[in-house]
Formats: C-alpha cells, structure tokens, sequence
C-alpha cells in the first residue's frame, strides 16, 4: 500500500514549481486520498495545488488529473485522486502556483505539505456498497 509525501513538511515557496515525482505501477489500487496542509501563509495571497500525471516519469501531461480549490489561509484540505479513467498514469508529481496582492511586498510565501495515502480496494468496495443502500 502506498504511503507517501509529494510536498515534505515544512516546504516554503514563494514561486510556481513542482514536487519530486512518486512512483504508483505498485498500486493495487488506483484511488488515492491527498491530504494538503497549509501551516503558515502571509495576507493576500493565493495557493493552487494540481496534480500531474506521466506514462514514463519524463513526459507530464499538460492539464492536471485533479486540482485542489485555490487555498487562501492555514488548515488541512483533504482530496480523492481517482485514477481509474487514467491507466496509463503511472507517476503522479504535485505542481503549484502562487500569487499575492495587496500591500507590501509582492512575494507569496506558503509553508506546506502534502500526503498521498492508497486506499485499499477493500476499503473502496465496502464504501461503494454502504453508497449503493443510500441511494
């Protein structure tokens, strides 16, 4: 089961860029929950996270495979990363941008992380059929 970090603790960024790519051919599953934390920010500015997918680890598509909401203050922000329409994605790397606005200095600083935890198909199966009774 994969468990791992796309952004490490306490990462600082004031500019656009992109996080070490993970590795998911060992995936049993092809669902995933990403947990991004934002601990520490400065006023007006704006945080957008996306992930990228490759075929090879070389290649990144141009449009995202998902995007968190565009993030304005600290806290967690938890997202399904659901690969299934994707088979041929087999890395996964986070991509951000920054912005700023306002007064005083016109560099962004965010200090974030983020987490990617496979779940199990299992876990997956059983939520779909507790889904399916709802409905």
């Amino acid at each position: 089961m994969i468990d791992t970090v796309l952004v490490p603790e306490n990462t600082v960024v004031s500019a656009k860029g992109d996080g070490p790519y993970v590795d998911l051919s060992d995936a049993s599953s092809r669902v995933f929950l990403l947990t991004l934390e934002i601990s520490r920010i400065i006023e007006q500015e704006s945080l957008e996270v996306s992930i990228r997918g490759s075929v090879d680890g070389a290649t990144w598509g141009a449009k995202p495979v998902v995007t968190f909401p565009q993030k304005f203050y600290c806290g967690q922000s938890p997202l399904l990363l659901d690969l299934t329409a994707h088979p041929e994605v087999k890395f996964v790397r986070a991509h951000w941008e920054v912005a700023r606005w306002g007064r005083g200095t016109e560099t962004p600083m965010f200090e974030f992380n983020l987490r990617l935890k496979e779940i199990p198909a299992d876990v997956l199966r059983e939520a779909s059929a507790e889904a399916k009774t709802l409905i």
